[in-house]
């Protein structure tokens, strides 16, 4: 049994149950956010530290405090003079085992009571922790992410929970998103829970880079070089597998609407290009671009258009076409053979080049996804006419960093990331989005995720927006604020049991090893010969 605390005094069910600590427990060694549990009479309660509170018996001392109080008087007053509270948030509950037998199937539930006036509040052991988060066996969908911050016990994140529905990783910046980031999709890569779609859009994940620390550590592409294809907007980037190109014909006004701030584009830009969709079909930018100021005057006779508003939407829109990536039209089946990759048990990483911008972020990632989706679709449909479990494709995940520029108020309902995280895997398609900026997202979509793994906040607005949709609110924004900058995060949601306060699991060399062991156990298919360039975004030409 850990390590005795105190015992309940008093409390309610929707607030939280007043701990009396013992006198000889330092308050300094408990701390908010920490995995605690009750031994209630009838069952043990699984529960948080939710506040910290110091009282006085004798209201004399607060009126007339000692003025020099050294450890001797400290100590004489402690336990009858002061004493300290812990406010504790039960969120999971047990029966208590009978005759000392304990039902290995037996698993916490909601908590639906509360303990009685006295109950014994005790640290967690590590037999609670995996009672409750299981344990990384090395194999199968528990996966280590971390250890608690007062406990030297691995605690494991459910990954098949974790892609069954959307996910978040939240932090400021400096909080190593990106490398907690590394570590889930490492994790889901070795353990064949499902594939990865990964838009690189900051080359944190394909290849090796430089930490913080100064450390050089490993890409997702070094250390599963057989699982992982890299396919690059960069047409000299050598190592690449695949170089990407996207035709001015795939691109759908929904794309270009997205960027309205980034492109500058007036308010009267919607109704142009409408214009131009239902005079020229999906040709209608290739056109627009090729106009001159003769083609443009007789397209707004034809079509009622405004001259100035035709000519400030193609100055605008240049920005696409000096893309190098871009080409006027596209002879592209590569959507197809991604999906096929991915359903051989591939992860695909979308790698932008150094000198990609916002808008070579904004623009490939939604066409990609849209069209990836598309496929998804026309296959769960297949597979759910016909039961066929060769049509059933693996779980994919998609990830995207700066996802508030994707899931804003204003454009969430545009765009194809805002219908799958509402879908909640509809298409066996979910997101793990990761912002510095959660109070940017829309909230309908915030209340979608099912696991948020997020690191030190600061602006209340992002706090409160993490927060969206999740129970107990008051004793987990309490453990959120009490976080650290570095290294430090607040787990919660549909992955994990109950909410938790880690140490982010080292990305080093036993980190390494570890993604090494069992690998031949987990090997897929060799993928198709690495050849040329390949064309994206396009039906597959007719027989």
């Amino acid at each position: 049994m850990g390590r005795r605390l105190g015992v309940v005094t008093d409390g309610a069910f929707n607030a939280a149950l007043s701990v009396r600590l013992d006198p000889d427990v330092n308050v300094e060694d408990v701390r908010i956010g920490d995995f605690v549990v009750i031994e209630g009479r009838d069952n043990v309660f699984f529960s948080i530290v939710a506040d910290l509170q110091l009282k006085v018996t004798d209201p004399g001392l607060s009126a007339d405090p000692p003025r020099e109080a050294n450890e001797l008087l400290t100590r004489a007053l402690r336990g009858t003079g002061t004493y300290a509270v812990v406010q504790v948030k039960p969120m999971l509950m047990v029966p208590r085992p009978k005759d000392d037998f304990v039902d290995p199937f037996i698993r916490p539930q909601p908590v639906t009571t509360i303990p009685g006036h006295f109950a014994l509040l005790r640290q967690a052991t590590e037999q609670d922790y995996a009672l409750v988060f299981g344990q990384d066996t090395h194999k199968g969908p528990l996966f280590s992410i971390g250890k608690p911050l007062t406990a030297d016990i691995p605690v494991a994140i459910d990954l098949r929970r974790f892609i069954e529905r959307s996910n978040g990783i939240f932090g400021q910046s400096g909080t190593g998103k990106s490398f907690l980031a590394r570590l889930l999709l490492a994790g889901i890569i070795h353990r064949n829970v499902g594939v990865n779609l990964i838009f690189d859009m900051h080359d944190e994940y394909a290849f090796g880079k430089e930490s913080e620390e100064g450390v050089w550590v490993k890409g997702l592409k070094q250390l599963f070089p057989t699982r992982v294809q890299i396919w690059s907007l960069d047409p000299n980037k050598r190592e690449a597998d695949r170089h990407v190109q996207v035709g001015l014909d795939q691109i759908e006004p929904e794309d270009v609407l997205l960027m309205a701030e980034e492109l500058s584009l007036t308010a009267k830009a919607e109704d142009t290009i409408g214009l131009l969709v239902d005079h020229y079909r999906e040709q209608w930018l290739r056109e627009l671009l090729a106009m001159d100021n003769e083609a443009i005057v007789q397209f707004c006779e034809q079509s009622g258009a405004h001259p100035e508003s035709v000519r400030a939407l193609r100055r605008s829109l240049m920005h696409i076409r000096r893309r190098p990536y871009i080409v006027p039209q596209a002879d592209a089946r590569a959507v197809e053979e991604m999906v096929a990759l991915l359903n051989q048990g591939r992860h695909i990483i979308l790698h932008f080049p150094s000198d990609a911008t916002t808008i070579d972020h904004m623009l490939v990632a939604n066409i990609i996804t849209r069209r990836v989706r598309e496929v998804y679709q026309r296959q769960v449909e297949k597979y759910q006419e016909t039961r066929n479990p060769a049509y059933r494709p693996r779980p994919l995940m998609i990830t995207i960093e700066e996802a508030h520029k994707f899931l804003n108020p204003t454009v969430a309902r545009q765009t194809i990331f805002g219908t799958i995280a509402r879908e909640m895997r509809k298409y066996y398609v979910t997101l793990l989005v990761i912002d510095q900026r959660p109070s940017g997202i829309d909230r309908e979509i915030l209340s979608q995720l099912g696991t948020r793994v997020t690191g030190k906040l600061t602006e209340q607005a992002d706090i409160e927006a993490v927060l969206t949709g999740v129970a107990n609110r008051t004793a987990v924004r309490g453990a959120l604020e009490s976080l650290e900058t570095k290294k430090q995060v607040l787990v919660m949601g549909h992955a994990v049991p109950m909410p938790l306060l880690l140490r982010t699991r080292e990305y080093d060399e036993a980190f390494y090893r570890d993604m090494q062991r069992d690998v031949g156990e987990h090997e897929v298919p060799q993928a198709t010969p690495e050849t040329a360039y390949v064309d994206i975004f396009g039906e597959p030409e007719e027989e």
